[in-house]
């Protein structure tokens, strides 16, 4: 008999600019973020390997999104998984903010990279 698997838990880690995603205790994966103004401009995802295929990325970035929203905060999509998550999810538009040359030059300045 399968063992139902164990709930993720999503919870955002300011000092580490992420939300992370944990199983059965364990550190899933994260979403990166900085915070501009009254944006979060998300710029990666990431879930590891031992845990793939399991819709760990969506329930992450779902969970995200919906904390932005009670924030009263926009998001703004860089990460290519959460633009992608976007597109499918129009519920999110009202708050959705372009990704503009202006942002990805602070961000990159953020970043240092």
């Amino acid at each position: 008999m399968t063992q139902p698997a164990a709930t993720p838990v999503v919870r955002r880690v300011d000092e580490r600019h992420r939300y992370v995603i944990d199983v059965e205790g364990a550190t899933a994966g994260f979403t990166a973020y900085r915070d501009r103004d009254d944006r979060r401009v998300f710029f990666h995802t990431e879930i590891d390997d031992a845990y793939a295929g399991q819709g760990l990325a969506s329930t992450l970035v779902r969970e995200a999104l919906d904390d932005v929203r009670a924030a009263g905060k926009r998001i703004v999509p860089v990460c290519p998984y959460v633009a992608k998550f976007l597109k499918k999810h129009e519920e999110y538009a009202d708050i959705t903010d372009p990704v503009t040359p202006e942002v990805m030059e602070w961000l990159d300045g953020v970043l240092k990279r």
